[in-house]
């Protein structure tokens, strides 16, 4: 698989340290030195230096090769192929392992789901960073934590999932907490897990010309439409949440 040369003010670090990955698997089993590996992603030696640090702590399987005409190299047979999975996917292992932090291997939890991004091909890999921005989590206190909640009827969650990763319109049949049904339609944001135990949906609502939290287990029924969502600034979905920490699930 061929790298494109991309100046480096549109590279950030995780998509070099993919290119480098995948620079150094496509000439396996030669080397590459840093003198050239810098000159190709237009960074200093430093830099690649640190990067190449980075991925071996990361069980990438790059070993340097001295000598005059040594350099970086990376074993082939020890490396993952590209993967097939999907962006939902992604974020999906991402979500399952959210609290792996608190628990035995969590950093080598963090650790395999970074392999497993940085193998995917380019495109599909910033689009999974960019769905699991729109993925967040609740910590709560431990003395009023909760059990997670059903996401409400069927297919509504597969619905907003899609939304979310088309960045499509929602049409919604919504019951407020009296019972009142209303259709609207929304501009999905965020997908919030953990407050109370139930996931939520934060969305620009057309109707109220304003930014709503929608409980999954109170939408009725969820209908992606064809419009595209407008751009809107992630953080004006953030919601007003007391007392507790909201984080963004990580793929990197």
């Amino acid at each position: 698989m061929s790298v494109a040369r991309r100046s480096v003010a549109a590279v950030n670090r995780t998509d070099r340290l993919y290119a480098l990955v995948e620079d150094l698997r496509a000439i396996a089993p030669r080397c590459r030195s840093a003198r050239d590996l810098a000159k190709r992603f237009e960074v200093s030696v430093r830099t690649i230096e640190r990067d190449i640090a980075a991925l071996q702590e990361s069980g990438v399987p790059i070993y340097a090769e001295p000598g005059r005409k040594g350099g970086y190299a990376i074993d082939r047979k020890m490396s993952l192929p590209p993967l097939n999975f999907s962006p939902a996917e992604a974020v999906a292992i991402a979500v399952a392992l959210s609290r792996a932090g608190d628990q035995p291997f969590g950093s080598q939890a963090r650790s395999a789901l970074r392999k497993v991004v940085a193998a995917m091909p380019g495109p599909e890999g910033e689009l999974a960073r960019e769905l699991a921005r729109r993925v967040q989590m609740v910590r709560l206190p431990p003395e009023a934590g909760a059990e997670i909640q059903p996401l409400g009827a069927e297919g509504i969650s597969r619905a907003i999932e899609e939304a979310l990763l088309r960045r499509r319109v929602l049409r919604l049949d919504y019951a407020d907490a009296k019972g009142a049904l209303t259709s609207r339609d929304v501009e999905p944001g965020v997908f919030l897990g953990g407050r109370g135990g139930f996931w939520y949906l934060v969305a620009w609502c057309r109707l109220r010309d304003d930014v709503r939290v929608f409980r999954l287990d109170r939408i009725a029924a969820a209908t992606v439409t064809p419009e595209r969502c407008p751009d809107r600034p992630l953080e004006g979905f953030a919601p007003d949440v007391p007392e507790m920490v909201v984080h963004g699930t990580l793929l990197d």
